[in-house]
C-alpha cells in the first residue's frame, strides 16, 4: 500500500483551489483542510464584535480575543465536506459573502492570528494523509510537503467565476465590486509582511485560466500518482 502523503494547495483567490481540494479528499480518502476558512471565521468573529470594517480594525482587541475563537471542521455526511464551525456554530455559508472577502486579507496580515491558525494547520496534518488548500501552506506550514501547487488565472477569469457562485446562490452582488475585491486581495495577500502569498521553489505551477474543472483534476491526478509512486 502506498504511503500517504500530504498535498499542499497555494494561489491566488478564486482559482477553485478549495474544489480542486475536496476532490482530491474524496478520491484518495484524505482529510480536507481549507484554511481559507479558518481565516474567514476569525474575520467574522471580528465582524460581529465590532473589531473589524473596510475602515477599522481594533487589531490589538483581535489579539486580546483570540483566546476566545475555536475553530473546528465537522464532516456534512449530505454535502461530502467539512464545514466551518465557530465556537461550535456553524458558519460556513456566513463566511462566504462578499462582505467577509473584503475583510479577510486584512486580519490574514495579523501574525498572531496566523500563528495561532499556521500551529492548528500543523496539529491536523500530524499523521499526512491530508489535502490543505489556502496561501501559504508549501511556504510555511508544511514546507516538506511531498506535493505542493500553486494555483492562478488572470483576475477577470478569477472575478467571473466568483461572481456566478455569488449569483447562483442569491447574493446580490456587481461585477466590478468582485473584480475590485479580487485585485485588492492579491495585493494585501501579496505584499503583507508575515509569510506573503508566494509561490514555493518546489512548488509547481498550475493556470487554470482556460482549464475546466475535469481537466484540472485529472492533470493534478497525474501528479499525485505520480508522487505516491515515488513515495513506494
Amino acid at each position: 500500500m502506498s504511503k500517504k502523503i500530504i498535498i499542499a494547495i497555494d494561489g491566488f483567490s478564486s482559482t477553485g483551489k478549495s474544489t480542486i481540494a475536496k476532490l482530491l479528499a474524496k478520491k484518495y480518502n484524505y482529510i480536507y483542510v481549507d484554511t481559507g476558512a479558518m481565516y474567514r471565521a476569525v474575520t467574522l468573529f471580528a465582524m460581529n464584535n465590532n473589531l473589524v470594517s473596510k475602515t477599522y480594525l481594533d487589531k490589538e482587541a483581535l489579539i486580546l480575543n483570540l483566546k476566545n475563537i475555536s475553530l473546528n471542521f465537522k464532516f456534512n455526511k449530505k454535502l461530502g465536506f467539512a464545514e466551518m464551525y465557530l465556537n461550535n456554530i456553524n458558519v460556513e455559508k456566513d463566511i462566504r459573502t462578499l462582505e467577509v472577502s473584503q475583510l479577510v486579507s486584512k486580519i490574514a496580515t495579523i501574525s498572531e492570528v496566523r500563528k495561532k491558525l499556521v500551529a492548528e494547520q500543523q496539529l491536523m496534518g500530524k499523521e499526512s494523509g491530508i489535502v490543505m488548500d489556502g496561501r501559504d501552506i508549501g511556504t510555511v506550514v508544511f514546507p516538506d510537503a511531498e506535493l505542493k501547487l500553486f494555483m492562478t488565472a488572470s483576475a477577470d477569469k478569477r472575478a467571473t467565476r466568483r461572481y456566478k457562485e455569488l449569483i447562483d446562490r442569491g447574493d446580490k452582488v456587481e461585477f466590478k465590486d468582485i473584480l475590485f475585491n479580487v485585485e485588492e486581495r492579491d495585493r494585501i495577500d501579496s505584499t503583507r509582511e508575515d509569510s506573503p502569498l508566494m509561490k514555493a521553489e518546489d512548488a509547481i505551477g498550475f493556470d487554470n485560466s482556460d482549464m475546466g474543472i475535469t481537466e484540472q483534476f485529472e492533470r493534478i491526478c497525474f501528479l499525485v500518482d505520480r508522487t505516491l509512486e515515488n513515495k513506494k
